[in-house]
C-alpha cells in the first residue's frame, strides 16, 4: 500500500462499556446480558461459532442496535466511528464516487474530495478501478473499497464484521494489512472472525461468545496459551458445533 497522510489521534478513544446489555427479538433471547469493556488502541477479535452473537455484539457496540436490556455507553465523548460489513454497503455509483460521497456527507470541501478519494483508492490498490461501478467489483475489491472509505473518515474506532469471509488468500492478506495499518495509526479495531489462524495473527485481545453468552475476554496470549474456560478449550480444539 502507498503512503497517505492521515491524522493521528492525540488521545485514545474513550472506553466502550456494555453493561448487562442483551438482545431479545420476538420473545427469543439472541444475546444474553453481558458486561464488557473495550478500550485502548487494540485489535479486539470477537470469536465464536456461527450464531454465537458476534455480529449482534458489533451492532450493539456501533449503535446500530439498541439493547433490550442494560445499556451501551461511551465513557467520555463519542469517538469517530466506522463499520465495514461482511457484504459491504456500496452505492450504485463508481468506486471513486462512493468515496467522494462519503467525504461530502462529512462536510469535506468539494475541491478536496477527488484528490483525497484518489489517494485512498491508490493506497488500497484500486486506482485503476476508479470509474468501475462499485457493485460489479469482486468481493475482495469491494471490501478494499469499503476499507478505503473508512480510512478517509479517520475513525478512532473501526468495527469490522467478518471482513475476510469468502475472500481469496490475496484479498484476505490485503484486508489484514489494512487492519494493521489502522491499528498502527491509533485506531481501535473491533473485528469478528471465526478463523483461529487469523485471530492468532491479528489479535491483541479476544472475546469469545457461545450460544449468545460471553465465555471469555482476555489477552490473545492468555486466550491461546492458558484459556480460563472449558468452553474456550473446546473451541480451540475444534469441538464446538459450528
Amino acid at each position: 500500500m502507498n503512503d497517505m497522510p492521515r491524522t493521528l489521534p492525540t488521545v485514545s478513544a474513550p472506553a466502550l462499556a456494555l453493561e448487562a446489555a442483551g438482545v431479545v427479538h420476538r420473545g427469543q433471547t439472541l444475546l444474553n446480558p453481558l458486561t464488557l469493556t473495550l478500550d485502548g488502541c487494540r485489535r479486539i477479535l470477537v470469536m465464536g461459532p456461527n450464531g454465537a452473537g458476534k455480529s449482534l455484539l458489533l451492532r450493539l457496540a456501533h449503535g446500530l442496535l439498541s439493547p433490550s436490556s442494560g445499556r451501551v455507553r461511551w465513557q467520555g465523548r463519542p469517538p469517530r466511528q466506522a463499520m465495514v460489513f461482511q457484504r459491504p454497503v456500496l452505492l450504485r455509483r463508481s468506486a471513486l464516487d462512493n468515496l467522494t460521497y462519503a467525504l461530502a456527507v462529512n462536510d469535506i470541501p468539494w475541491r478536496s474530495r477527488k484528490p483525497l478519494a484518489r489517494q485512498a483508492l491508490a493506497r488500497f490498490g484500486l486506482a485503476p478501478l476508479e470509474k468501475r461501478p462499485a457493485r460489479v467489483l469482486s468481493g475482495g475489491e469491494q471490501q478494499r473499497l469499503a476499507l478505503a472509505r473508512a480510512w478517509l473518515l479517520e475513525p478512532e474506532v473501526l468495527f469490522l464484521d467478518e471482513p475476510t469471509a469468502a475472500l481469496d488468500p490475496a484479498s484476505m492478506r490485503a484486508v489484514e494489512e489494512a487492519v494493521c495499518d489502522f491499528h498502527a495509526l491509533g485506531t481501535r479495531v473491533v473485528m469478528t472472525t471465526h478463523d483461529l489462524h487469523q485471530a492468532r495473527r491479528l489479535a491483541d485481545e479476544v472475546v469469545l461468545l457461545h450460544e449468545g453468552s460471553l465465555v471469555e475476554h482476555s489477552t490473545a496470549e492468555r486466550f491461546f496459551t492458558a484459556p480460563a474456560s472449558s468452553t474456550t478449550r473446546a473451541f480451540l480444539a475444534g469441538e464446538l458445533v459450528w
